[in-house]
């Protein structure tokens, strides 16, 4: 490309930087687990199955002209199975958006320091988009001076931390909810695809001194290898493999895929890049978040100072923060003080990422559902679709959010179990080898469904009977699911045409 970047190849690269999400959850699992499982699930897992559902996905997606998964599923089953995964699908994004909003909000009122450099992103990165697309300056110039101020920015919230008083999670989690209304509105090439593009290179700044950290620090391992998870009532299987999504396999990365990455490639040779790469890189990231907490934080205070021991962060100040706090230990040589911000602000940056990604998938879905296939004329204005799903996340974020993680978990990888379907039937249909993606559907498939039905009688026993009916919903929208996909693999396999 001749020494420079390609307004092109921004948008392949920004694929990379919008899929990262939900990097701590190996803090979750190894807290319940021990660090081996987590570790095991997340090398194989990325390989076997989430590199697959990203790549086929995405494949899948360039193949039909940018279709959505949803709108593959009406080609490749029926019309009735579409309408049924897109309201499985509005569902999910509702949950997805929920916890990720308030797991935001959370992070920001007990880390004010990271405020700044959150919020400052957004300005950084409409200023970056408007270099490239409007005022046509080198991309390089343009990447170079959006790294710069970004970094600015988290020297500037070391410095100058923002406190909003009382209720401060909650007054954050709103803010984060107005910023998802407003930013899924924008156009894409506006803030979400230079946004993604930055933090694209913010990753792999973390990546790259996250591990040159582990080399210089060479910290032992302080986590139990493996820890008995029924004394929580939490069974290693399904619900180790629905915590840790992001970092082997995840639904929603097929949602981007199909919903925004596909549409912007440069070329489908970037596919394998996006879709495989990005995953592997995902999986790197997750196995340095669970080093990170493992060996840069203590498991018990009989082993180092209290505000290191990593359960206890983890209850008192939440997931980020605890891998925040891991990460400034294992890169305490090269940044001091900073290496806390800079992690945080590392996993802030796709929480944003993931808000305004999902706000703006949902309002696609809800659109095409409720406004064209059911004919309600109201939700083909994305003003009132995109406040629909604000004000239902809203509902659940400020609710109880904390046990919402378990059945966004399932929901997120009954997703991809359900895509990982679709794409065997499409390969089917074209007569292509399909076990690579069947396997892993079926395993995916059992896992998740095994995980909402814990979770639905835990929910019972609870009386909790709000997600006890998201719960229900989501078993009888999958039952439909499954019995529409047979109905199609019967006909295949008596030679009929679908």
């Amino acid at each position: 490309m001749g020494g420079r970047f390609t307004q092109d190849s921004m948008a392949s690269f920004a694929g990379i930087g919008g899929r990262f999400t939900q990097e701590s959850a190996p803090a979750i699992a190894a807290a319940i687990w021990g660090w081996v499982p987590a570790l095991i699930w997340i090398i194989f897992g990325s390989i076997f199955l989430g590199a697959v559902h990203d790549f086929s996905s995405l494949m899948v997606s360039l193949r039909q002209q940018g279709k959505s998964i949803a709108q593959i599923t009406e080609t490749t089953i029926s019309k009735r199975a579409k309408m049924v995964f897109a309201a499985f699908l509005w569902l999910s994004l509702i949950l997805i958006i929920a916890v990720f909003a308030a797991s935001g909000g959370k992070t920001l009122s007990v880390k004010p320091q990271i405020v700044i450099p959150t919020f400052g992103l957004i300005f950084v990165a409409l200023l970056v988009g408007l270099m490239i697309y409007k005022w046509k300056m080198n991309q390089i110039l343009a990447t170079i001076t959006g790294i710069l101020l970004l970094f600015i920015l988290i020297v500037l919230g070391a410095h100058i931390p923002i406190n909003i008083g009382a209720n401060a999670a909650t007054k954050w989690t709103i803010i984060l909810l107005l910023y998802a209304l407003i930013a899924s509105i924008l156009p894409v090439n506006l803030l979400l695809q230079p946004r993604d593009y930055l933090s694209a290179f913010v990753l792999f700044f973390g990546l790259f001194f996250g591990y040159l950290g582990l080399i210089l620090t060479h910290p032992s391992v302080h986590t139990p290898a493996f820890i008995n998870g029924t004394l929580v009532n939490e069974p290693l299987w399904p619900m180790m493999f629905v915590i840790i999504a992001c970092g082997a396999i995840s639904g929603f990365h097929s949602l981007v895929a199909t919903g925004t990455t596909s549409k912007q490639l440069a070329s489908e040779k970037d596919a394998k890049k996006i879709g495989c790469g990005a995953m592997i890189a995902e999986a790197a990231l997750a196995a340095l978040a669970l080093i990170c907490v493992t060996a840069g934080l203590y498991f018990n205070k009989s082993q180092g100072p209290i505000h290191l021991v990593y359960p206890q962060l983890m209850k008192e100040k939440g997931w980020i923060v605890t891998f925040g706090e891991g990460y400034a230990q294992l890169v305490k040589p090269i940044f001091d003080s900073l290496g806390a911000l800079i992690a945080i602000t590392m996993l802030k940056t796709f929480i944003m990422t993931t808000l305004d990604s999902a706000t703006r998938i949902g309002r696609y879905i809800g659109e095409e559902l409720m406004g064209i296939s059911l004919g309600i004329k109201i939700f083909k204005n994305r003003y009132f679709s995109t406040l629909i799903i604000i004000i239902l996340s809203g509902c659940l974020a400020l609710g109880k959010w904390k046990t919402l993680w378990p059945i966004f978990g399932a929901a997120n990888q009954l997703i991809a179990a359900l895509g990982l379907l679709v794409v065997t039937l499409y390969l089917m249909q074209r007569k292509k080898p399909t076990k690579y993606t069947l396997y892993p559907a079926l395993f995916m498939l059992a896992t998740s469904i095994a995980a909402l039905i814990h979770q639905t009688s835990s929910f019972f026993s609870q009386k909790n009977y709000l997600l006890l009916s998201i719960g229900i919903i989501l078993i009888i929208l999958t039952a439909f699911m499954l019995k529409e996909s047979i109905r199609i693999i019967y006909k295949l396999k008596k030679g009929k045409t679908v």
